[in-house]
């Protein structure tokens, strides 16, 4: 909290020094300091490594890629739910300098053939399949010249760039495979390179090099590939642990998908960072599955989005799972309702648990509520600034808005992307000439630098000339009893040129109606909020990593109604 009220939306965390080392490099001295400390715990594979097999098992990993020819700055595609073959991945590019490109598990033929290409993958590696989704099927469809090329030598028509593809898991006794390695493969390549071979390159790699590529989700157009290095995910992952208070002595519990900077960065990164315990309860979400795994594991931090955490506390044996050793974790990827924070508090015993909010371009996160805030900071804001971060808050023609002040979140700091991927176009339309970083949110600065986001620019609803914002209104509805979870958007209106559209789920069991929800706003939310449109749901569009498409469900209202 600043010691001078704020006139003016700008406010700059606390300065504090800047890991300077690699993410290799960090991990070797959180190894060394203490081998036999538990490391990475994955129940659904059977893994329970110490620091010193985890490495071990990474550097095998690396040494493996290095004998296929994968070198510093090559990209090598990931595309898979939560296994431990994804953390080996992880560290084990980190190692060699080469770049992990996270590809999201829910792609299919179109997307997967994008993002492979735009950012030019020399090799992928990837689960055989999940729920509906048949990986090995879509890449064979892509590149059916994997049915006839030796591994390793892919010549594909439409993945030019691709040369490796590495199905995870261990290769059957006798199977003789041609088009793509297994990952045990690779593992028992990295045997025959020395370790002297691995240190000598390991040594070459800067943190300033690029690390990982992750593509963001946009309502429209083609993803962008955000480029991040060693400097921005690791201090993000170090400064994000010391606002939860994590220590070696805590583990956290992961069951956000890893592809997303959430799970990589604030989950198994963050760990390392600390040196703590990384628990990955299942190769996707499941509430039961992860409440389960967090209280035999004896978790003391647990992640997740609100959709996530709602779904754990709507369990009905919630009450039966011992999350006594639980106190603190992040909740991130959207806002967190009022109502929500106060049962994280009160049913799961979260006391410190923290919100954080931010972008993939921005390592993610850039502003945090800490454990020491007031409850009311804590529920009603994002937080202020994070270490070595700047805020600001500007109006639509650029000039610093007044605190109280809606405007668009603008940020500035290490965490800062070098840019979207070979798009230096749309890379200056996001970071202006002096480092800001426009994040598209709308949002307001108190007189103390908390900062409290009211929705998205293109999310703003404009009703008859009057700027409504959805996010003040589901907090309104959150209050309801009966409502479980809400969406509020705007739809097309001769008249007013914009009505007030919510989609609404009830808690289970509870007959609701869209009569009964206008009416409890009656006398409650200015007329012209109340929702003019309720349409009853039982679930939401929705990206993997749980944040609301609202652009979806705005075209599925608009084409009902047409």
């Amino acid at each position: 909290m600043t010691a001078t009220p704020l006139t003016s939306a700008q406010f700059k965390g606390r300065t504090a020094p800047l890991l300077t080392n690699t993410i290799g490099e960090h991990l070797d001295r959180v190894a060394a300091r203490d081998p036999d400390h538990p490391a990475l715990i994955m129940p659904h594979q059977n893994i329970r490594w110490n620091y010193g097999e985890f490495v071990t098992e990474v550097d095998r990993v690396a040494r493996g890629l290095i004998a296929l020819g994968i070198g510093t700055g090559d990209r090598v595609g990931i595309w898979s739910p939560n296994r431990f073959e994804w953390i080996l991945t992880q560290f084990a590019t980190a190692r060699i300098g080469a770049i992990m490109v996270c590809v999201n598990p829910a792609y299919r033929l179109y997307e997967l053939e994008y993002a492979l290409n735009a950012v030019g993958c020399r090799a992928l590696i990837t689960a055989e399949r999940l729920k509906t989704s048949d990986y090995l099927g879509m890449l064979y469809e892509l590149a059916p010249e994997l049915n006839d090329c030796p591994a390793g030598a892919l010549e594909s028509a439409r993945l030019p760039d691709l040369k490796t593809v590495i199905r995870m898991g261990e290769r059957p006794t006798g199977e003789v495979s041609s088009g793509m390695y297994y990952f045990s493969d690779v593992s028992a390549m990295g045997d025959e390179i020395p370790l002297s071979r691995l240190e000598e390159i390991a040594l070459k790699v800067r943190a300033a090099d690029p690390v990982n590529i992750q593509f963001t989700s946009g309502t429209t157009g083609n993803p962008k590939g955000a480029t991040l290095n060693h400097t921005n995910i690791l201090n993000n992952a170090y400064y994000a642990g010391q606002s939860m208070h994590l220590s070696t002595s805590d583990r956290l519990c992961i069951p956000v998908p890893l592809y997303h900077c959430f799970g990589m960065v604030l989950g198994t990164l963050v760990c390392v960072a600390h040196g703590a315990t990384m628990v990955l309860p299942g190769e996707v979400f499941d509430p039961a599955q992860t409440l389960k795994v967090a209280a035999e594991e004896k978790c003391t931090a647990l992640h997740g989005v609100p959709t996530m955490f709602i779904a754990e506390l709507d369990l009905a044996d919630f009450d039966s799972y011992d999350l006594s050793n639980l106190r603190t974790g992040i909740i991130a990827g959207s806002t967190c309702p009022i109502e929500l924070m106060k049962r994280l508090i009160d049913d799961m015993d979260l006391t410190e648990i923290v919100i954080g909010y931010g972008q993939t371009e921005c390592s993610p996160i850039n502003t945090m509520t800490a454990i020491e805030d007031s409850l009311e900071a804590r529920v009603t804001t994002v937080g202020v600034a994070h270490t070595n971060w700047e805020q600001k808050i500007i109006r639509e023609d650029g000039t610093l808005a007044a605190t109280g002040e809606t405007g668009e979140v603008c940020s500035r700091g290490y965490g800062v992307m070098q840019g979207y991927w070979n798009d230096p176009e749309r890379t200056a339309e996001t970071i202006d000439t002096d480092g800001w970083l426009h994040s598209g949110d709308l949002g307001e600065m108190d007189v103390h630098g908390y900062v409290k986001i009211t929705g998205r620019i293109k999310d703003m609803i404009i009703r008859g000339g009057e700027n409504i914002y959805p996010r003040e209104i589901e907090e309104f509805l959150y209050t309801h009893p009966d409502i479980m979870e809400v969406q509020v958007f705007g739809i097309p209106d001769e008249k007013y040129g914009e009505q007030v559209c919510a989609w609404v789920q009830a808690r289970s069991g509870r007959e609701l109606t869209p009569e009964a929800i206008q009416a409890y706003c009656q006398g409650q939310i200015t007329h012209f909020k109340i929702p003019r449109l309720i349409r009853m749901v039982d679930e939401f569009p929705m990206t993997v990593t749980g944040k609301m498409q609202k652009f979806v469900m705005r075209e599925q209202t608009v084409e009902g109604l047409s």
